[in-house]
C-alpha cells in the first residue's frame, strides 16, 4: 500500500486530503506543521509527501528543500500544493525540490494521477 504524508496546518483541508486519499487506497500520515512533517518523513519513509506551503514557523518552501536535500529522504517525490498560485511561486516550489505544484482545492482525479505520476 502507498503511504502518503500529508503536511498541511488546516484541519479541514487534512480532513479533505485524508477522506480523497482512503479513497483510492493510501495509507495516510498527518503532520500539522513543516518541522513535524520533516521529522515524520525522516522516520516513516513515505511514498509521496503532500506539502502545503503557507504554515507557521517553516514554512513549506523551508520544510520542501529540507527533505529533498536530506540524505534519507531526498528519494521522496514532494507535490506542493497551495492556495499560492503564482507562477513565481510554482517556479520557487520546483527549485526548492518540489517534483509538482497543485493548486488549492485539489481535484481528487487530478491530485491521484499526480502521486502516481512522481512515483513512477
Amino acid at each position: 500500500m502507498t503511504t502518503v504524508l500529508v503536511i498541511d496546518d488546516s484541519p479541514s483541508e487534512m480532513a479533505k486530503f485524508r477522506d480523497m486519499l482512503a479513497r483510492h487506497n493510501f495509507n495516510v500520515l498527518e503532520a500539522t506543521n513543516g518541522e513535524q512533517g520533516c521529522q515524520m518523513a525522516v522516520d516513516h519513509l513515505p511514498d509521496v509527501i503532500l506539502m502545503d506551503v503557507v504554515m507557521p514557523e517553516m514554512n513549506g518552501f523551508q520544510a520542501t528543500r529540507k527533505i529533498t536535500r536530506g540524505k534519507t529522504t531526498a528519494h521522496i517525490p514532494v507535490i506542493m500544493i497551495s492556495t499560492k498560485n503564482q507562477e513565481t511561486d510554482r517556479v520557487w516550489g520546483k527549485r526548492q525540490g518540489a517534483k509538482e505544484y497543485m493548486a488549492k482545492p485539489v481535484d481528487e482525479q487530478g491530485l491521484v494521477s499526480i502521486i502516481h505520476k512522481v512515483m513512477g
